[in-house]
């Protein structure tokens, strides 16, 4: 199986929740390591928001059936990102027999990207 996921977020929505929710929106969706190496930068933190949901739309589900820190942006030693998968992603994923994933991130003045790629077994998820 295949799946993909693509995602753009403009980051003055981000910031705008930001300014609104305040640590309250930071700790419900963003994991500690993220918030730690995102630092506060808007763009990092949007290029994040985007990569969680193309990995939620990889996935086949939606955010009642996910919690946005059971999808993470981890970096290698070399600082390429990765997906991170806990709880109910985790399970997710293993359902639908997704086991390797790619993603790529982008962000410029204005807008953030993310791309997410998972392969795996030949499942195909539940129809409906």
């Amino acid at each position: 199986m295949l799946a993909v996921g693509v995602d753009i977020v403009e980051l003055d929505r981000i910031e705008a929740m930001i300014a609104r929710w305040g640590d309250r929106f930071l700790r419900r969706v963003y994991t500690p390591s993220e918030l730690e190496y995102c630092a506060g930068r808007v763009a990092s933190l949007a290029v994040r928001w985007a990569a969680k949901e193309a990995v939620s739309k990889a996935l086949t589900c939606g955010w009642m059936e996910v919690g946005w820190t059971e999808i993470e942006v981890g970096r290698s030693p070399i600082g390429q990102p990765h997906v991170v998968l806990h709880g109910r992603a985790r399970a997710r994923a293993q359902e639908l027999g997704l086991t390797e994933w790619a993603i790529s991130l982008s962000h410029g003045r204005d807008y953030a990207v993310a791309v997410a790629v998972a392969m795996g077994g030949r499942r195909e998820p539940d129809s409906a």
